[in-house]
């Protein structure tokens, strides 16, 4: 993570300089409105006249010190959010390279968590962690130096004090990263719970889970309320024990200078000076309260960086997978265009899906694979396109292992129609082309001739321009336009999943002419729960 970083703030060295410089200038202009208030006062109880100039250093020197103070803030605030934005980046990376396995043992909404919630522990660790941190005390450094050189007894007095505000700051962070790592499980447990609800939703309505779900919902809200409400207590302790020893200092300062002359000589200070270093005083105190906070965001982000890095360490899809050997598949299997070879498969080391299953389809035959729920046929879908790997067993595309062929050229050789079209954010074009720019407004309009909606989208206003949106085609228009994105690379291989299922008779025979015209010459392997006849010299396999 720390490289991350490192190389994130090196493409942005140009507003770090600047951010630094900021914070440089704003420290150390803070420092001087009561200097300047202390000369103000020392004329004023000598009996000489003030100056309209000391009145205007006073007055500009704020100004301009609170000018500073907004553009490090400002500076701050945009390298920490250019920080949050790469680490997103890499996140989004990182998520096109996990396996498909990796989304079937973690939930979505814990997925998420670490894109939104954790993500932004980042901008919490830099805008108010560290980089406050280093200008609290970079601050605090010149307080005491100034306190010190004006009063030696109360600068010893506050050095004395720094080692039980240290002790007590820590005792209050300890007690808050708690609370903050529990509310972190708790949100991640709610943000996993409202999708996976909805997703099942009907599966939930038909069991008459609804108290169920509502419970456990309510568990893990109360679960985050309650951390919340640890945190929310320790911190409102802490402020009020602040501002009293705050206090307390003041009141030493103010007796002890008036006590003796003993006291006078090591406490002795003008009436300016006095002014001034309880204008320090209060100031010192802010940046020591802050540095408090910022030790409990840099603690609480950790807890996100954590789960950040385990994200990022989690196994990728191999680049290189091993070479699949010809001679390891039967000879018989040589001239095939797909293999399964004696393929066992479970999810999870869970119950087997497959169990030494074998088949073999030849270019251009046609095959449905028949069976009852779970039987394994979208499985054997999803093994084929290389989301999963047998546990043993080989399974042979064209010759390669789906593993040995890459992202972009799976799409050449496999056309997926599923019973739903899953529609992207974009027009017509971009749902068929999935924002692939090789595919050319000619293969579009092939492909829309090839299903019959060349002449219905030719007819729209803006064409293949127009927005996706609800009403605009028909059902069986959508499943047209699903068949249309998976022919439109010339896919030699065409994967059916009960496409018809939810069709009518008459759109179902709109459908089955749209893929009988669209299948020619190519293999085609379709899964069904019943018997179907649709598809012209089709093999049957039961499952």
């Amino acid at each position: 993570m720390r490289e991350i970083i490192k190389k994130i703030l090196k493409k942005n060295m140009g507003i770090l300089i600047l951010m630094t410089i900021c914070i440089v200038a704003s420290v150390l202009l803070s420092l001087l409105p009561p200097l300047a208030l202390e000369k103000v006062v020392n004329t004023l109880t000598s009996n000489q006249r003030v100056g309209l100039e000391l009145a205007f250093l006073y007055f500009g020197l704020t100004v301009i010190s609170n000018i500073c103070e907004s553009a490090k803030n400002s500076s701050i605030t945009i390298v920490g959010q250019k920080i949050t934005h790469g680490i997103r980046s890499i996140l989004g990376e990182k998520l096109n390279r996990l396996p498909t396995d990796y989304y079937i043992k973690h939930g979505s909404g814990k997925v998420t968590s670490v894109f939104v919630n954790d993500a932004d522990t980042i901008d919490t660790l830099f805008s108010d962690g560290i980089v406050g941190m280093f200008a609290d005390g970079f601050k605090l450094f010149g307080i005491l130096f100034i306190i010190t050189s004006k009063s030696l007894g109360l600068g010893i007095i506050i050095f004395l004090l720094m080692p039980f505000i240290y002790f007590l700051t820590k005792h209050f962070q300890m007690k808050t990263l708690l609370a903050q790592v529990d509310n972190r499980k708790a949100i991640a447990r709610v943000n996993n719970h409202v999708p996976e609800t909805i997703r099942n939703i009907r599966m939930i309505h038909v069991f008459e889970k609804e108290k169920y779900m509502e419970d456990k919902y309510d568990d893990y809200i109360l679960e985050s309320y309650k951390a919340v409400n640890r945190s929310n207590t320790y911190d409102s302790l802490y402020s009020p024990i602040i501002l009293i020893i705050k206090a307390i200092v003041i009141l030493i300062m103010m007796t002890t200078a008036a006590a003796g002359e003993d006291f006078q000589k090591f406490f002795g200070i003008s009436v300016g000076s006095a002014v001034a270093i309880t204008a320090y005083v209060g100031k010192i105190f802010t940046p020591i309260e802050a540095i408090g906070m910022e030790i409990q965001n840099v603690q609480s982000a950790l807890a996100g960086i954590k789960r950040i890095e385990e994200f990022l360490k989690e196994e990728e899809i191999s680049k290189e997978p091993e070479k699949t050997k010809l001679d390891y598949v039967k000879k018989d299997y040589e001239n095939c265009e797909i293999v399964f070879d004696n393929v066992t498969f479970s999810y999870n080391d869970d119950k087997q899906i497959l169990n030494n299953f074998s088949f073999s389809i030849k270019k251009g035959e046609k095959v449905t694979l028949l069976g009852r729920t779970g039987a394994g046929k979208s499985t054997v879908f999803k093994l084929l396109l290389g989301l999963y790997f047998p546990d043993e067993g080989a399974i042979l595309v064209e010759g390669k292992h789906p593993g040995e062929i890459n992202f972009k050229e799976r799409r050449k050789i496999f056309g997926c129609v599923e019973q739903d079209l899953k529609e992207v954010l974009g027009n017509l074009r971009e749902q068929i082309t999935l924002f692939d720019e090789d595919i050319t407004d000619e293969m579009i309009w092939k492909a829309l001739d090839t299903v019959g909606l060349r002449n219905v989208v030719e007819k729209l206003p803006e064409g293949l321009e127009t927005k996706m949106k609800a009403g605009l085609f028909s059902r069986g228009q959508i499943q047209l336009l699903s068949i249309a994105r998976a022919i439109v690379t010339s896919p030699s291989i065409l994967l059916l999943d009960e496409i018809t299922a939810n069709l009518d008779s008459d759109t179902e025979k709109q459908v089955i002419d749209a893929l009988n015209n669209a299948s020619k010459g190519k293999t085609v392997l379709s899964i069904s729960h019943r018997l179907s006849t649709f598809m012209e010299n089709e093999k049957l396999i039961y499952l």
